[in-house]
């Protein structure tokens, strides 16, 4: 049996710090995987629900998007997989009686962790206006509450959408056709916080907004760069793909401030080398990168393959490309001086990272957020693709872009329309299809979104899964403007920060999840998903709901638009409710790469959505050919006595769900407000290993932003770097500090200052 949820909230104020590790997984993940498996399901629950994750006739993986090759293990999951799962079929449960036992000013003052680790929602909750507890409602009330309050709007972009990338295929369509039937775009998702860039970038250059290669190019590269990324706490199975890539005679360059054990080594926890006999090194060369200094270090080394003879891919730059000669001139104009001071790098290691490149003829760059969450986060990926286009390096087997997305579906929510600027392409295919027209002006992204309920702007914000609150940048500013609003909905599986700062009314709406069995009129249902590579498949659910009071996203969805838009609706959302299969009709007539999705889909594995770089070497840009850039070089200056900080994830965490207090890898035990400091710089800015400091953020509007009480760890960083977790820093982030273009938040280039502590 399960064991109860901690009954008080934890101090985490006081946490243990060790040496970091140097290789990752191993005997302790599998320990650890069955601990939390067997706390939160029991062992036989465990053991039946876990052999289903990502299998083919399973679900997929509520955690990352990373893709499964056609052979499956039999355990075809990750320590942070397993956590994912085991939160969503927990046998706890949080039922009205919690509500009544705990007002929101209780909730409001717990922690992100104790929240996560109460259980599954069991039925629809109402705040109404004034109150401090939320009261059980029926299904028919709550979506009489939210067509009431969207039906006295003066305007349908008063109205937000919200999605997270764990929402299926089926329930991300039927969310913006009902919000575009409604009359918004206002469509914010959890992409515009972190890939956006990566989309501005490639749809600019290569013109698909997407990665360029499967996961058997990685199997079959010369050289894989990681760039801002950590495999090893955020997409731990990519580990798998990168040991056999090293198996076939692969190198790898990992780019990053921070030395991460993943990439140091690798202790395959289903192989007898990864048990026994110490695993495998994966990394080949290491540079331990200045924060934010990406984008100086690709331009030197385009330079430096402009200028050696025979190193172009002539033919390919030729037949395939424009805008060469601006960009190779932009590329000579190179400083080694400049570059050294941007990256913190010895003109050795760019030269070592030079003669790899070189050497390879198939080359695969893979980065995550420390190369999409900055100011030039656009301009840096740009940089990126000239790299692989100079080598012919996209079309190519074993080569390409590698964006490695978050969520399950993320991608998967943008490719059925979850997106505040539309294409005037999908917009017609949607008016042809459904008879009615959609709104053409662009909604809202996240930023904007924060700022029109700030602004008065927008008054009901809807969102499908996710922790809006915990998720986004300037907490004060956000949970400001989050209690400005008429009425906040969320529909949710868990407890999160979102639920605790809402308008002045809010519904919790419970929602089924991955492990679930979905059965509607027609019969038992599943739903479908995208996954990092552009692999589309189905996921099934094996567990009983855990409460009768449960919806399925696209229940939900179809049954507010039916109280919302009344018999004046186009659309037969009825239908859509009873049998999934009708809407993948519709995704199939409107969605390029989705014809005959029904049939495509029934196959084992899936299909992979058509790519024109990939596949033909066709580039669907205005000029028709990949695209080079020549951006300027930027990169982050900090003012002396003060530090560049980066927000990431701990180890026990994934986004802002937290599994428990601990980091393994980097050496931190029970707690979680630490800050990561190169020893030099610890004591050149007078504070030891130990001791405790505020966090303050300086940005050009002059307001203070603080978050008090963290524990200085001396760590290997980078020197003037400092890395902290979120959710804990996103206080720190401006929310006009955003990448040109994309509008993503910069929370990897954060000023910051230490002062001592008053808290501790």
């Amino acid at each position: 049996m399960a064991t109860k949820p901690p009954a008080g909230d934890p101090v985490q104020d006081a946490p243990q710090v060790e040496p970091p590790k140097h290789a990752a997984a191993g005997l302790p993940a599998i320990g650890y995987t069955a601990l939390m498996a067997q706390q939160q399901m029991g062992v036989a629950r465990a053991t039946r629900t876990l052999l289903k994750v990502n299998q083919k006739d399973g679900f997929d993986c509520p955690g990352c998007a990373w893709p499964e090759g056609d052979k499956r293990h039999v355990a075809e999951f990750c320590e942070n997989g397993a956590k994912a799962v085991a939160e969503e079929a927990t046998l706890r449960r949080v039922t009205p009686d919690f509500f009544a036992a705990h007002p929101l000013s209780d909730l409001a003052g717990r922690s992100g962790y104790w929240l996560g680790q109460q259980g599954r929602i069991t039925q629809p909750m109402y705040l109404p206006e004034g109150a401090d507890r939320y009261e059980a409602v029926t299904w028919e009330r709550a979506f009489g509450i939210i067509a009431d309050e969207l039906k006295t709007l003066d305007s349908p972009d008063e109205a937000l959408f919200y999605t997270s990338g764990r929402t299926s295929n089926e329930a991300a369509f039927l969310l913006q056709l009902f919000a575009r039937e409604f009359g918004t775009n206002n469509l914010p998702d959890c992409s515009n916080m972190c890939h956006e860039s990566s989309g501005s970038a490639l749809t600019e250059t290569i013109g698909i907004g997407k990665g360029s290669v499967s996961l058997e190019d990685l199997h079959q590269a010369d050289l894989i760069i990681v760039a801002g990324q950590n495999p090893g706490t955020n997409h731990p199975r990519m580990l798998s793909a990168l040991e056999e890539a090293k198996r076939a005679g692969a190198k790898i360059i990992s780019v990053n401030p921070l030395p991460e054990a993943g990439m140091e080594r690798f202790k395959n926890p289903q192989t007898a080398k990864g048990l026994a006999l110490g695993g495998q090194k994966l990394n080949d060369l290491f540079l331990q990168i200045r924060i934010g200094g990406d984008q100086a270090l690709f331009r030197l080394l385009n330079k430096m393959i402009v200028e050696t003879e025979g190193a172009v891919d002539e033919l390919f730059v030729r037949e395939h490309t424009h805008g060469y000669e601006e960009f190779a001139e932009a590329a000579r104009a190179a400083d080694w001086d400049e570059t050294l001071a941007a990256t913190g790098l010895t003109r050795a290691e760019i030269e070592q990272a030079l003669s790899m490149a070189l050497a390879s003829r198939r080359t695969i760059v893979c980065w995550a957020m420390g190369l999409t969450q900055h100011k030039h986060a656009v301009a840096t990926i740009r940089e990126v693709v000239n790299f692989l286009l100079l080598r012919g390096n996209i079309g190519r087997t074993g080569a390409g872009v590698c964006p490695v997305r978050g969520h399950s579906n993320v991608q998967g929510d943008r490719t059925m329309g979850i997106f505040e600027r539309p294409a005037p392409a999908f917009l017609d295919a949607l008016e042809k299809e459904f008879g009615f027209a959609p709104p053409r002006h662009h909604g809202y992204d996240v930023v904007r979104a924060i700022e029109a309920l700030r602004d008065g702007r927008a008054k009901v914000f809807f969102a499908m899964g996710g922790n809006f609150v915990g998720a986004t940048p300037d907490t004060e500013v956000t949970e400001a403007a989050m209690r400005r609003a008429s009425l906040t909905v969320h529909v949710s599986t868990k407890l999160n920060r979102s639920h605790a700062v809402t308008g002045r009314r809010a519904l919790i709406l419970p929602t089924l999840g991955r492990t679930d069995k979905d059965v509607q009129k027609s019969g038992k249902q599943f739903v479908t998903v995208e996954d990092s590579m552009g692999l589309v498949h189905s996921s099934r659910g094996n567990l009983r709901p855990a409460s009768p009071h449960l919806l399925s996203e696209p229940a939900i969805v179809a049954r507010l638009a039916r109280a919302t838009l009344g018999a004046g609706s186009k659309v037969e959302w009825e239908e859509f409710e009873k049998d999934y299969a009708t809407i993948r009709d519709r995704i199939a007539r409107v969605v390029p790469g989705f014809e005959d999705f029904n049939a495509r889909v029934a196959k084992p594995g899936g299909f992979r959505l058509p790519h024109g770089p990939r596949d033909e070497r066709r580039f669907p840009t205005a000029t028709g050919k990949a695209n080079f850039t020549a951006a300027p070089v930027e990169y982050p200056r900090v003012p002396e006595g003060r530090l560049l900080l980066q927000t990431l994830r701990s180890h026990d965490q994934y986004n802002t769900t937290i599994y428990g207090l601990d980091d393994r890898y980097r050496g931190i035990k029970g707690g979680r407000r630490v800050v990561l400091v190169n020893p030099e710089d610890g004591r050149e800015l007078g504070f030891a290993d130990g001791a405790y400091a505020d966090l303050v953020s300086e940005w050009r509007d002059g307001v203070e932003r603080r978050a008090p009480g963290f524990r200085v760890v001396y760590y290997p960083t980078t020197r003037g770097c400092a890395a902290a977790y979120y959710p804990e820093t996103n206080v720190l982030v401006p929310l006009d500090s955003t990448a040109d273009t994309s509008n993503t938040p910069a929370s990897k280039s954060v000023i910051v200052r230490l002062e001592q502590s008053a808290t501790v």
